[in-house]
């Protein structure tokens, strides 16, 4: 894993690139401890000691709510994914599934009268909600928002255009309530055709791919993606949405809320199955979640969202280390899933 600190735009690129250059040689080179690679990192770029900072991983552990009898059903998170349409019936019970087992108590999945039937026939574990289509799908959404501490808006959503104006009102009524959010797959597509729609809300995460990403990118910042200067972008991209939070998945994953780059290069595969990233959103949901109740004295003052996405992008790539393991080449999302439990105890409860 490398995490690299806090920066402004500016000439301060050309440094962050060269730091990550100089880190990712050693990690080839031979394995450092994560406190050693701290130290380095920011030895060389000069913006935080490892005293201020901390150890990431010590950051993600401390948000985790602890196991007790004395909680009600409810308060470890309720989670809503809006997504799910005729076609796309998966990612939407991929994200409602992950929640629930990284600790989410409840999860609630918002989608389409045909996909609805489909998505409770994969889990009786999910609430689901054939609304997403209807006349009146804002304010059946409302209903609920305040029983929600985050939504995931996006897998399996479609870009049928009377979806998307329903997404668009329940984005812009989330922001009025503050309640946080993710936003994924087609909801990125949404946020690339309308960027105001999400500019300024910090409670924001963006967890776009490659293709994603550039599409996010040229609609924002009205100029073509640098593809040599991953970090740079990506900080970029979050500053002219506000200090959004940004995840730009891939060979690494660089996390950017406009001021830090973390880059979580946690050990995965070779193996790029579809429904990673439902996964990944599901896992962040409730770990944003977590984040924020936590407070800033778990979180070090650390932006919550950043130590939440860290978390979240570890996880998934351990989870698809697991199941390589065991499947190769023939490895899917399903497996991932059904290793979450082992992989978070690894990661973060020993």
């Amino acid at each position: 894993m490398i995490i690299w600190g806090e920066t402004r735009a500016g000439a301060m690129g050309v440094a962050l690139a060269a730091a990550a250059a100089v880190l990712s040689a050693l990690l080839i080179c031979h394995w450092l401890p994560l406190d050693s690679v701290l130290e380095r990192s920011f030895s060389l770029y000069k913006a935080h000691s490892v005293k201020d900072m901390e150890n990431i991983f010590q950051l993600v552990r401390n948000i985790i709510p602890p196991l007790t009898s004395k909680k009600h059903k409810g308060q470890d998170g309720r989670i809503g994914i809006i997504g799910g349409c005729q076609e796309y019936t998966g990612a939407p019970y991929f994200a409602a599934i992950s929640a629930l087992k990284v600790g989410a108590d409840l999860s609630h999945v918002f989608c389409t009268k045909d996909a609805a039937p489909v998505i409770k026939s994969y889990s009786p574990e999910l609430i689901v909600h054939p609304v997403l289509d209807s006349p009146h799908a804002v304010p059946e959404v409302e209903k609920w928002l305040p029983r929600l501490h985050t939504i995931v808006i996006g897998p399996g959503l479609g870009r049928e255009e009377a979806l998307l104006e329903n997404v668009k009102g329940i984005i812009e009524i989330s922001k009025d309530k503050g309640i946080p959010m993710v936003i994924d797959a087609d909801g990125l597509w949404l946020i690339a055709q309308q960027p105001s729609l999400i500019q300024g809300y910090q409670k924001a995460i963006l967890t776009p791919n490659y293709m994603e990403f550039s599409r996010l990118y040229e609609a924002t910042l009205r100029a073509s993606l640098d593809s040599s200067d991953h970090h740079g972008c990506v900080l970029r991209l979050s500053q002219a949405l506000g200090n959004l939070t940004v995840v730009q998945k891939g060979e690494k994953d660089v996390i950017s809320d406009g001021e830090k780059v973390f880059v979580c290069s946690h050990e995965g595969s070779s193996r790029r199955c579809g429904g990673q990233g439902d996964l990944l959103s599901g896992s962040l949901g409730v770990l944003a979640h977590w984040a924020l109740l936590a407070g800033p004295d778990k979180t070090n003052d650390q932006n919550p969202f950043l130590v939440a996405a860290f978390g979240a992008c570890s996880l998934t790539r351990q989870c698809n280390h697991q199941a390589f393991q065991k499947f190769g080449r023939s490895m899917t999302a399903t497996d991932m899933i059904a290793e979450l439990g082992t992989a978070f105890r690894k990661l973060f409860e020993t």
